[in-house]
C-alpha cells in the first residue's frame, strides 16, 4: 500500500488505500465518479497539507493535468487557460519568460495551479486573484462542470469560495489575464523594495523582481528543497490573523499592522510567534520550526503528522496566551486537527 508521505512536502502521512493518476480532465470526472460514495481526497503538489499518520480511507487524485491554451495580444497583453496539475512556480517563470508581467511577485510559492485560487494564493503586496478571469471546476454535487467568474470565486483574504465549500469544487482549469511588459507595477512592500534597492512604489524589471522574490523565500526556507530539510515544510502554517481595530490598538508598539478597507486590520503572525515565546529551531519530536522563518513548521526527518501538529498547538497556544488571538492554519488537514 502506498503511503501519502512520498506525495506531500511535508513528506508525513499514512497509507492511501487507492491512489489514482490523471492527467485530463475526462480523467478527473471519471475517478471522482468511479470512486462512488467513498471519501476523496484530491491532491496537487501536497505542498499545503498535513496528513495523518494513519492515512486515507478512501481514493485519492492526484491531478497532473498541465494543459495550456493561450491567445496573446501584441497590445493587451495574454489571457492563458492553465490545466489544475500545472506546476506553479514553472508557470509563473514561462509567462515571464514569454514578456509577460504581473506574477513575478508570487514566484517560488509551491504548489500547482489549481490550488492556487483555492487559497487565493499571495505574496509581496499581491494575490493570484488579481490575474484570475474564470476557473473551470467540476461540480461533485450537481455532477456537471460549473465555470466561475472572478466575482463568482468570492476571493478574500487566502481564501475564496471553494475553500468555503471544500470538497464540492474540483478545479480542472484556471484562466488568466496578463498583461505584457518588462516593468513591474510599483512595489508596494516595503522588504522587497528593500532588496531590489529602490524606493517604495517605484517600479523595477520583472526577471530582477522574480530574482529578488526567489532569494527572499530561499532565505526564509520558504523554497523547497530535497537536500535541505529546514525547507521540508508546507510554507506559511498559519495566516495573517485580521482583528478588530481595537485588539490591534492593544498590542505592543512596533507589532506589524496593515489597515484594510473594512475598518479591521492584519496582524503579523510571524511577529507575534516570536513575541510569544516561540523560537527558531524549537522542536517537538522530528517536528521543528524553521531555523530561517518561524512562520514554516518543518520535518526536521523523521518526524510524524502528530508531532507537525502537536508543534502547531503549541505555538497557536503561545500567542493565544500572550495576546489573546487565536491563529488560524493555512495548511490543509486530512485526518488530523489542531
Amino acid at each position: 500500500m502506498t503511503t501519502l508521505d512520498k506525495y506531500t512536502s511535508l513528506r508525513v502521512g499514512g497509507p492511501a488505500r487507492k491512489i489514482i493518476n490523471v492527467s485530463t480532465e475526462e480523467e478527473i470526472i471519471a475517478a471522482i465518479e468511479g470512486a462512488g460514495d467513498a471519501p476523496v481526497l484530491i491532491l496537487g503538489g501536497g505542498s499545503n497539507v498535513l496528513i495523518s499518520d494513519s492515512g486515507f480511507e478512501g481514493t485519492v487524485i492526484h491531478i497532473a493535468n498541465n494543459q495550456a491554451e493561450s491567445e496573446v495580444d501584441a497590445c493587451s497583453g495574454a489571457t492563458l487557460t492553465i490545466g489544475a496539475g500545472e506546476n506553479w512556480d514553472d508557470f509563473v517563470a514561462a509567462t515571464i519568460s514569454r514578456g509577460f508581467a504581473g506574477l513575478e511577485t508570487l514566484s517560488g510559492i509551491p504548489g500547482t495551479v489549481g490550488a492556487a485560487p483555492i487559497q487565493n494564493i499571495g505574496a509581496y503586496g499581491h494575490e493570484v486573484s488579481e490575474f484570475i478571469t474564470r476557473v473551470r471546476t467540476y461540480d461533485r454535487q450537481a455532477k456537471a462542470i460549473k465555470t466561475f467568474t472572478n466575482s463568482e470565486c468570492e476571493f478574500e483574504y487566502r481564501t475564496s469560495h471553494f475553500k468555503k465549500h471544500p470538497g464540492r469544487y474540483i478545479i480542472l482549469s484556471v484562466q488568466f489575464q496578463i498583461r505584457s511588459g518588462e516593468e513591474t507595477t510599483p512595489i508596494t512592500y516595503a522588504e522587497l523594495a528593500t532588496k531590489l534597492g529602490i524606493a517604495v512604489g517605484e517600479k523595477a524589471q520583472v526577471e530582477a523582481t522574480r530574482t529578488a522574490v526567489m532569494e527572499l523565500r530561499a532565505a526564509k526556507g520558504m523554497l523547497l528543497n530535497s537536500e535541505d530539510k529546514d525547507s521540508w515544510s508546507a510554507g506559511s502554517f498559519f495566516t495573517n490573523p485580521i482583528v478588530s481595530t481595537e485588539v490591534a490598538l492593544a498590542l505592543p508598539a512596533g507589532a506589524p499592522q496593515w489597515p484594510l478597507s473594512d475598518g479591521r486590520v492584519k496582524i503579523s503572525a510571524a511577529w507575534l510567534i516570536e513575541h510569544s515565546g516561540i523560537d527558531k529551531g524549537q522542536s517537538h519530536g522530528g517536528a521543528r520550526i524553521s531555523t530561517k522563518h518561524v512562520l514554516a513548521l518543518t520535518n526536521s526527518g523523521g518526524a510524524t503528522a502528530e508531532e507537525i501538529a502537536e508543534l502547531a498547538r503549541e505555538v497557536r497556544a503561545a500567542v493565544q496566551n500572550k495576546f489573546g488571538i487565536m491563529l488560524e492554519p493555512e495548511v490543509n488537514f486530512v485526518g488530523i486537527t489542531l
